[in-house]
């Protein structure tokens, strides 16, 4: 496994008020509890993290500075009331906690997406955190920081994404024994391409767990094309 990068440090364009962008579009949300609403998507370049099913690799490297105002605007000039903060990892630019506040204060309806593998703590608690708690086959699992557990709210989100029978069973034995439901909605996806969906809708009824099943919306519509 490649060695994992370091968050993004500062550089003569990382100004006070900017974050490295890889793409803002308008799209229809795929996941968590905003699915199908209309949602402006902002992806911020660079994540610590090397999970092997990675479905935005493009976003670890490149990208363009842009101010977190200018980002607000774009935000409004979508017509959207939803706002996704998503990656790469965005809690690997430490400015990411700017934009998620000042997008609040301009009545935005805001998501975070996060691996969980860095502290949520501070994340603004207007936000919806949407955690992805890492599972064996990710190849990430050692990276999960498990403190973020104690601080999640009924308004956060808790998301497996699971890759076969193994995975499953790791995240079944978390739910219970750690009693996630309870802190929060839990959500099981099937990994694209690797675990077909009716399995896992399968072994969720037959074991009635309390969780809440999920495909990615977006993939079923438009695949793996960026930007969608």
């Amino acid at each position: 496994m490649a060695t994992a990068p370091a968050l993004l440090e500062s550089t003569p364009a990382a100004q006070p008020g900017r974050l490295r962008i890889t793409e803002t579009f308008l799209s229809l949300q795929g996941e968590a509890d905003a699915v199908g609403w209309p949602t402006f998507f902002i992806r911020l370049t660079g994540c610590p993290l090397r999970c092997r099913y990675c479905d935005t690799t493009y976003s670890f490297h490149g990208g363009e500075w842009r101010d977190i105002v200018g980002l607000v605007d774009a935000a409004r000039a979508s017509g959207a009331r939803h706002v996704c903060v998503t990656g790469g990892e965005p809690l690997a630019q430490p400015r990411c906690l700017d934009l998620l506040r000042q997008l609040c204060d301009a009545g935005f309806q805001v998501s975070l997406e996060t691996s969980g593998a860095l502290d949520v703590g501070a994340v603004d608690p207007r936000v919806s955190r949407v955690v992805d708690l890492k599972t064996p086959a990710s190849g990430e699992q050692d990276r999960n920081r498990y403190e973020n557990l104690d601080v999640l709210a009924p308004t956060d989100q808790l998301k497996f994404v699971l890759c076969d029978r193994a995975d499953y069973e790791w995240a079944r034995a978390q739910v219970r024994d750690r009693r996630l439901h309870a802190r929060c909605p839990v959500l099981f996806s099937p990994s694209w391409g690797e675990l077909e969906p009716a399995v896992l809708a399968g072994w969720i009824l037959e074991d009635r767990l309390p969780v809440r099943f999920q495909v990615q919306l977006h993939k079923l519509l438009w695949g793996d094309a960026p930007g969608r």
